[in-house]
This record gives structure tokens, C-alpha cells and sequence, in this order.
């Protein structure tokens, strides 16, 4: 992300709408399986949201550890993606208490908390946007497939 445009705060805003999109889309394929019985619609919309849920997710975690947030915070923001919407009004939270603000931390400084793991891990990445960037999307994917295999949650027993 060095030299990007995009900071914490776009990226992190970008993806939490887009979770909330989603769930529009999974709670109309709901209304049309249902209502409707067409079950294509939640496996289509189902799986779109699946995948913005963990690209949320996995965000939360990046833009947390780059803003230096609690991890209890980084916890907190991926569990407002369980709920219809409420990532927007957590972003608002996150906006209101100027905790989205800032650049990427590509560069450790004199803070003891840069040396944490996580903190180098991002650092390291941070150097390396390509990498970063496939690594990221790696993750996604490779959750994602994982999640396919194992079934969707009305199958979990």
C-alpha cells in the first residue's frame, strides 16, 4: 500500500459497506427461496456474502492491527458482520472516536508496541503491497473454499 491513496480509513469503509450490501442481497434471496421457492437465490447471494464476510473480517483484523486497536476492538468489528448492518453504525463509532485515522504503518518507530509480532508481520507486508495483496486475497479464498467444503451453516451438525 506504499504510495496507495487508499489508507486505513477507505479501505476499512469501502469493505464494511460492502458487507452491508451484502446482507441486502442475502436477506432478498432468503425473501425468494422462501416466498418464492427459489433456492438459487441464497446460494448466489449466499456465497457473495460469504466472501465479503471473510474479506470483512480479515480487513477488520489489517486495519486493527494497523491502528493499534485492543484486540477485544478487532474482535468487536468482526462480530458486528454477524448482524444485518451493523457495520455501519460501528464505522460511525470508529469515525466519531478518530480511530480510522492515520496512514498505513509501514515503518516501525521507537513505540514497543511496533516490536510485537503482529506489528512487524505488518510492517513486513505493509513494504510489500503485491505480496500483501496476494496474501490477502489467498486467505479469503482459501477460507472461503474451506468454509464450501465443510457446508453451509443450515448443513453444520
Amino acid at each position: 500500500m506504499q504510495g496507495s491513496r487508499v489508507t486505513p480509513r477507505a479501505f476499512y469503509r469501502a469493505v464494511a459497506i460492502a458487507e452491508a450490501v451484502t446482507w441486502t442481497g442475502l436477506l432478498l434471496g432468503m425473501a425468494l427461496k422462501y416466498g418464492l421457492d427459489m433456492p438459487v437465490a441464497v446460494l448466489v447471494a449466499g456465497s457473495i456474502h460469504g466472501l465479503v464476510f471473510i474479506t470483512y473480517a480479515l480487513t477488520a483484523g489489517l486495519v486493527g492491527v494497523n491502528q493499534r486497536w485492543p484486540s477485544g476492538r478487532i474482535a468487536f468489528a468482526v462480530a458486528t458482520a454477524i448482524i444485518p448492518y451493523a457495520t455501519i453504525p460501528f464505522d460511525r463509532h470508529l469515525e466519531r472516536r478518530n480511530l480510522l485515522d492515520g496512514q498505513w504503518r509501514r515503518i516501525a518507530t521507537g513505540d514497543p508496541r511496533d516490536q510485537q509480532m503482529l506489528s512487524r508481520l505488518l510492517h513486513f507486508f505493509l513494504a510489500r503491497p503485491v505480496t500483501l495483496g496476494v496474501v490477502f486475497v489467498a486467505a479469503v479464498l482459501t477460507i472461503m473454499t474451506t468454509m464450501l467444503v465443510i457446508g453451509p451453516p443450515g448443513g453444520w451438525k
